[in-house]
């Protein structure tokens, strides 16, 4: 058992450092509302999302923000949005821009959470808030490689296992050999890391990228054997999610 602190102690908070606020939010897709569509105003419909993603791609040129728009596999979902600002009214407004499109009225909230892209001082001390790494996960342009696996999780806080009664010098320690097994996979995954504490219902929200999926599958299956997962992870659903180009999209809603 690990020692906890005594009874009365403040235990010191980790510090962060915020980036780029995050929406992803999900939808499913009502099919048979769609089927009942023209054909031609399906095709104008979805030109009208184009251009907003189109505009969003500008935004990501100008290095304001950014941006990424997938298919759902499974039926948790149909469609996933990933939406990055500075700002969390910018968020509200790439929010609404979509929401009050024509083909959002076929758009059913299936899950959604924000949150804010962040990096703590649980990283070894070479890696400061200018470190290219760091503000590669702080404000990055979206890899569009061809899968995003995304879930929530918390840290426990159950009797002897909670992880807030721990000192900063023990949770180091742990994050740190959890960071270990993530660098393992930095040729084949890009991850981003959100704190959504007191703006969503997790703690979290973990974002993998990559081209291969079964990546997904070796990097949670070895990082659940770390003890910071082990002992104090709690996870959520499990979103996995396929890239659809700018090129795939008509293709993706017509009938």
């Amino acid at each position: 058992m690990k020692e906890m602190p005594t009874e009365g102690r403040r235990v010191e908070a980790v510090k962060t450092t915020e980036g780029w606020c995050s929406l992803n939010i999900f939808y499913h897709m009502d099919w048979p509302a769609w089927r009942q569509v023209d054909q031609a105003l399906q095709t104008e419909y979805i030109n009208q999302l184009i251009a907003v993603l189109n505009q969003w791609t500008e935004v990501e040129a100008a290095e304001k923000g950014s941006h990424a728009f997938y298919s759902v596999l499974g039926q948790k979902a149909d469609l996933h949005f990933w939406i990055l600002r500075p700002t969390m009214a910018e968020i509200h407004d790439a929010q609404h821009q979509l929401e009050k499109l024509p083909i959002a009225d076929f758009f059913i909230p299936a899950y959604s959470f924000v949150s804010i892209l962040e990096a703590s001082n649980y990283l070894p001390v070479e890696f400061t808030d200018d470190h290219p790494m760091v503000r590669a996960k702080l404000y990055p342009t979206i890899p569009k490689l061809m899968y995003s696996c995304f879930y929530p999780m918390n840290k426990k806080r159950d009797l002897d296992d909670n992880w807030y009664m721990l000192s900063l010098e023990q949770r180091r320690p742990l994050m740190a050999s959890h960071g270990e097994t993530g660098r393992k996979y930095k040729d084949t995954l890009k991850q981003y890391t959100a704190g959504s504490i007191g703006l969503d219902d997790w703690e979290w929200g973990i974002t993998l990228i990559g081209d291969d999926p079964v990546e997904f599958k070796k990097i949670v299956t070895e990082m659940r054997f770390d003890e910071v997962s082990a002992r104090y992870g709690e996870f959520g659903p499990f979103y996995i999610s396929k890239l659809l180009p700018m090129d795939h999209i008509q293709n993706h809603f017509k009938l």
